[in-house]
């Protein structure tokens, strides 16, 4: 008996403890979730981010498949799409090659877009992390604020915006992030108010942590999930209003994009209709790959909530 209770005293004594050997693949399977395989992204995922690619790669292309200016004269005007092969995509009502203004198009309309949600992002998630963190008069005032931009038009503040600063791109930019931040704003504030509440934070904040520390380090990462998806259907909806802001004619004019090409050939709707519908494609094809990355980065952090 005492063999026995000692080979066995023995033999427990060389296994690890029980919260070291449980603990040690928990870390390393949360290690990886960030970088899961390609092949476990949501399908929607994955071919939004390879729609996206293409276009970026587009755009990166364009100086070096279309050096000139898009703007320059290039054939004679109303070439149909393949009727040249050196206008493969045709030609506008100014002889302008519609390939070459599509790439370059394809830089202005993508920088615009990412360029106002990174505006939008910054903004709203100041707001939001303010008002949900600190709470009282301060939550009451950002969110009617808030609220004040939520009741004016998005595009028809924007246009007012344009209007008043000019139609440079960089004003173009600034007039879209300012009149899209505010669903951001609505949702890192939920986010706060639910993470303010957790055992961390408080301990955090007992133990000396300052006020910029524990919003920095505990509550922004953590609410910062639900942005991310924010921030792909926002970049969409940028692309659509740089679009419609630039068919009215409030575009750079040093500057060729995909709505201004719409606008430029409205004219011709009816005898050239493929001036306006190459451009709108290329539109229609930014949205939807955006929404398909909005839609499977949503099903990707449910997935990783439920695990």
């Amino acid at each position: 008996m005492k063999t026995s209770t000692g080979t066995t005293l023995s033999a427990l004594a060389k296994r690890p403890p029980p919260a070291v050997a449980a603990a040690t693949p928990v870390r390393f399977v949360r290690a990886r979730r960030p970088w899961r395989a390609w092949s476990e992204w949501p399908l929607s995922l994955r071919i939004g981010t390879v729609l996206l690619g293409i276009q970026l790669i587009v755009a990166l292309a364009a100086g070096w498949l279309y050096p000139g200016d898009p703007f320059d004269l290039a054939g004679a005007p109303f070439v149909r799409p393949f009727e040249d092969p050196q206008f493969p995509l045709g030609t506008d009502i100014m002889g302008r090659d519609i390939a070459a203004g599509l790439m370059h198009g394809a830089r202005v309309s993508l920088l615009v877009g990412l360029s106002a949600t990174l505006i939008a992002t910054v903004l709203g998630t100041a707001i939001g992390l303010l008002a949900g963190y600190f709470g009282g008069w301060l939550d009451h005032l950002l969110m009617r604020f808030t609220e004040l931009f939520q009741v004016i038009p998005h595009f028809l503040f924007a246009i007012i915006l344009v209007s008043i600063m000019g139609s440079k791109l960089q004003n173009i930019v600034l007039a879209i992030g300012v009149t899209s931040w505010t669903m951001v704003a609505r949702l890192v504030r939920a986010e706060t108010l639910a993470l303010r509440e957790r055992d961390y934070v408080k301990i955090c904040a007992v133990m000396g942590g300052s006020r910029t520390r524990v919003i920095l380090t505990h509550i922004l990462p953590n609410a910062f999930a639900p942005v991310i998806v924010a921030a792909s259907i926002l970049t969409a909806l940028a692309v659509l209003t740089e679009a419609g802001l630039a068919f009215l004619g409030m575009s750079d004019s040093n500057r060729v994009s995909w709505g201004g090409m719409i606008g430029a050939s409205r004219e011709a709707l009816l005898d050239a209709p493929y001036m306006t519908l190459i451009p709108g494609a290329a539109i229609v094809f930014a949205v939807m790959a955006l929404s398909l990355i909005g839609d499977g980065l949503t099903q990707h952090l449910r997935r990783d909530v439920r695990a």
